[in-house]
């Protein structure tokens, strides 16, 4: 019997042009993922865990941590594949909250490749990717950039591609 092995589906460093943009499916934020982060992270401010105390609150109810946001933001970047497999580190992040992230809203991510450098030293290049989390008015709620570091082609790989 023929096996079939799990091949990643990820794009080197090469694959990618500055300018390059893709756009996630959504997902729907609930009340269990901001309960879950806040016994994960031990963050239980009044705003994400107290729906009588969010209610007085300029927002009028609970919203969701903004670090949940970002790694929600993560987590849909994931879905895409395109760093699986060769993303080889997360050098850093800049992250603008813009908008609350209520229970119910429904958030997509856009990605957009903004800069890139080759780093032969280190087998590939630095992949600066700038982010929208947008939720499902197309406002945007969080914005930023990911510095990656991704994985190149080796020789043979260059060869056959």
């Amino acid at each position: 019997m023929n096996q079939t092995h799990y091949q990643p589906r990820g794009r080197h460093f090469e694959d990618f042009a500055v300018g390059d943009s893709m756009v996630t499916p959504g997902r729907t934020v609930t009340e269990t993922d901001i309960v879950q982060f806040c016994g994960l992270s031990g963050d239980y401010n009044e705003l994400h865990s107290n729906a009588e105390y969010a209610k007085q609150s300029p927002f009028g109810q609970r919203i969701a941590h903004g670090p949940l946001g970002l790694i929600i933001a993560v987590g849909l970047a994931g879905r895409l594949g395109f760093l699986e497999g060769t993303a080889q580190a997360f050098l850093g992040l800049e992250c603008k909250f813009k908008r609350p992230i209520f229970i119910g809203d429904t958030v997509h991510l856009k990605t957009t490749v903004a800069k890139k450098r080759e780093m032969k030293s280190l087998g590939g290049g630095i992949l600066v990717i700038a982010f929208e989390l947008c939720n499902q008015r197309d406002e945007v709620v969080q914005e930023g950039n990911w510095n990656l570091l991704l994985k190149g082609r080796t020789e043979a790989e260059r060869k056959t591609a």
